[in-house]
């Protein structure tokens, strides 16, 4: 019988199944694609624009939006999770991307930089593990630019979502990627419910838009054979082939924006 793999999140061990990452390249795209209609939609230009992830993880996101010419700076709670995007980039980013991605350590809640410093605030990996929102949302509208614009992405509260990330990611042997506990109900939260929490720091929601894998199916055979060894983290996305539907209802992860009212 084959070992059960070990899952740990902001591992450094190439044999481990580390969810966060697991979501992070299954995201990336989806998530720079709406960014990218967001910039377009609000008259944002990345160009000599800030932007702050926090949620960082290993960098990948923050990398990207280097990549399409914001200087960025990257926040995580996780220090394990800061020195591999530390290395990540050192090792795939050349000079002009090295300097225009800065890596920090800092819990969301006092992320540790200056007051309307950011066009761009990103939260990644945040919402749906935090039981306290509003400090997190006073710290965001704090460091968001009068004129900024605040992105997230976050998980519905469902049947379907409690189905998949409170059953099928955290409890189910062959499909878990997530430490016990690292989602939990009253973390997940509906559209409407994050629209009034981000009232209530001056920020207007101006935007839902559902994300999924194109066919269901594509999720668990991944999340299986990332399980199994059988494929790389890198491999994952083409797999699960998740896409922007901005017209249907969200029942798992949806993304959104805010402006400062």
């Amino acid at each position: 019988m084959a070992r059960a793999p070990r899952v740990e999140l902001d591992s450094p061990l190439p044999e481990t199944v580390d969810g966060r990452q697991i979501r992070a390249v299954a995201f990336q795209a989806s998530r720079l694609e709406y960014v990218d209609k967001t910039l377009r939609s609000v008259g944002l230009t990345a160009a000599g624009s800030r932007a702050l992830v926090v949620g960082s993880g290993r960098g990948l996101l923050a990398r990207g939006l280097a990549g399409v010419g914001f200087d960025v700076v990257a926040i995580d709670p996780s220090a394990s999770a800061t020195a591999i995007a530390r290395e990540a980039g050192e090792r795939e980013a050349g000079e002009r991307e090295r300097f225009a991605v800065r890596y920090e350590t800092a819990p969301p809640e006092e992320l540790g930089v200056a007051a309307a410093a950011f066009d761009l605030v990103y939260y990644a990996d945040t919402f749906e593990v935090t039981p306290a929102l509003d400090p997190v949302l006073a710290e965001g509208a704090r460091a968001l630019a009068p004129d900024g614009v605040l992105v997230y992405d976050t998980v519905n509260r469902t049947l379907v979502s409690r189905l998949i990330y409170l059953i099928a990611f955290q409890r189910l042997p062959m499909t878990r990627i997530m430490p016990p506990g690292r989602y939990a109900a009253e973390r997940m939260r509906t559209p409407a419910e994050m629209t009034e929490a981000l009232r209530r720091h001056e920020l207007r929601n101006q935007d839902i838009c559902d994300f999924k894998p194109r066919d269901p199916r594509s999720l668990v055979k991944a999340t299986m054979d990332r399980r199994r060894g059988r494929i790389t983290d890198e491999e994952i996305p083409p797999i699960v082939d998740f896409v922007l539907a901005p017209d249907t209802r969200p029942q798992v992860t949806y993304l959104g924006y805010a402006r400062k009212a």
